[in-house]
């Protein structure tokens, strides 16, 4: 039986390689871009969301890759406030509805590049099942800003991608900045992260599993004076904690190596 080859990519920049396969010119997320939507559409979000497309993603995160979540009680202490999870970005479509899963019922929604929206006919299919674009003008980051703010008054769930770029099926976690971690600091919100890690099913170097480590909350520490100090600090304790938790896999299907 002729042996399988081993899939290697190279890489040189962690902080911006990306190795999505898809190519999509992005839509402009400017002033014009309608952030806040009105009272009919964000019912039907809610169904798409929360009911309609459920079945379908944890059948697919079931059957796909037997999902399983390690420390979703975790969640329950803030299950009466909003807050921001973090997440290892190593899977295009499953990396979307993943925290969704994990913190059900309580609605998520995703901050996102402008590509994500930017597929016809379906972008607004994207921002239905919770997609927040990250905007491309300062016209357009006043209302950014306010529709995040407005989803964790209202108890929902914001998640950030830290790696910003898809790294299919990587076992480690990259250096990421704390630009991201300026939300929760500001508006003084608990932060939870996840970290996906790959772990071996049954004796086919083939079948590989997700095992999902939750962990929070972390607060941001007010005894720090500047909110640049409360950033590194939250991202640092966030960091470390998704870095130890990406040592549980244990199986590789993509091989990373750093060009020269």
């Amino acid at each position: 039986m002729k042996e399988k080859k081993e899939k290697i990519i190279y890489y040189k920049d962690e902080l911006n390689d990306e190795f999505s396969s898809a190519k999509i010119t992005p839509r402009v997320i400017d002033e014009k871009f309608k952030y806040k939507k009105g009272a009919i559409w964000n019912s039907c979000s809610f169904f798409i969301q929360n009911v309609l497309s459920m079945p379908i993603k944890y059948g697919y995160a079931k059957l796909k890759f037997r999902i399983k979540f390690i420390g979703k009680e975790k969640l329950k202490s803030c299950k009466k406030t909003g807050y921001f999870m973090y997440v290892n970005h190593t899977q295009a479509f499953a990396d979307t509805f993943i925290p969704s899963l994990a913190n059900y019922p309580k609605r998520n929604f995703l901050i996102v590049n402008p590509e994500n929206i930017s597929v016809k006919p379906f972008g607004w299919l994207v921002e239905m099942l919770g997609a927040i674009p990250v905007p491309g003008n300062k016209g357009a980051m006043k209302k950014f800003l306010d529709v995040i703010k407005e989803r964790i008054d209202k108890n929902c769930s914001i998640t950030i991608y830290p790696e910003a770029h898809i790294w299919p099926y990587y076992t480690k976690i990259r250096p990421f900045k704390s630009v991201s971690f300026k939300y929760p600091v500001e508006m003084k919100k608990p932060v939870f992260c996840i970290t996906n890690t790959y772990q071996k099913r049954g004796k086919d170097k083939d079948k590989v599993r997700i095992v999902s480590y939750i962990d929070g909350p972390f607060y941001p520490d007010e005894n720090l004076e500047t909110v640049r100090e409360q950033k590194e600090d939250l991202r640092n304790r966030v960091y470390e904690t998704m870095v130890k938790k990406s040592r549980n896999s244990n199986i590789e299907i993509i091989k990373y190596v750093k060009a020269d």
